[in-house]
């Protein structure tokens, strides 16, 4: 991964399309974030969509984020499917820019609402998106494989570009 350093001569984090290249660099980041990670070939599936965005610096990636936009009688849905950072690169603020490049092009697309899944304990991820304008519409108990329960959030897009 590279370096962090908080030195002003490091060139800053870039957010470009994931390339087949990044791949393994997705899915360790997956691994260490997540008790339930997405399988290597979920990532595949994903490459050449323009919602799998991954965060780099000096060549190295530090995090991803896969979105897309699903027609939905005029109303289309935005949803953030999977947002990851590298433990090592957190509090940056990456995460938040991932967050916003894949809000913006999913806005651009047409979507009129977005949501994402959330564990209900991970207190920095809530956090980061209320930052955004999620909020809560409901509690799904056992979401997950160990039990824990899940959050649905959503955002209106129109209030999003809005306020960002």
């Amino acid at each position: 991964m590279a370096s962090l350093s908080e030195d002003s001569n490091n060139p800053s984090v870039t957010i470009r399309p994931a390339e087949r290249a990044d791949l393994l660099a997705v899915h360790r980041i997956e691994q260490a974030a997540f008790k339930q990670p997405w399988p290597y070939t979920a990532f595949e599936r994903f490459l050449g969509e323009q919602g799998f965005l991954v965060a780099t610096r000096n060549g190295g990636v530090l995090g991803f984020v896969v979105s897309d936009v699903t027609p939905n009688h005029g109303r289309d849905i935005g949803h953030v499917k999977d947002l990851a950072v590298h433990p090592d690169a957190q509090g940056y603020g990456i995460g938040r820019q991932l967050l916003q490049r894949a809000l913006l092009g999913m806005y651009v697309d047409g979507a009129a609402i977005t949501k994402l899944e959330v564990r209900a304990n991970n207190e920095a991820a809530k956090s980061l998106y209320y930052s955004e304008g999620f909020s809560q519409i409901r509690r799904v108990p056992r979401y997950y494989q160990d039990g824990e329960a899940a959050l649905i959030l959503t955002v209106e897009m129109d209030q999003w570009a809005r306020s960002a």
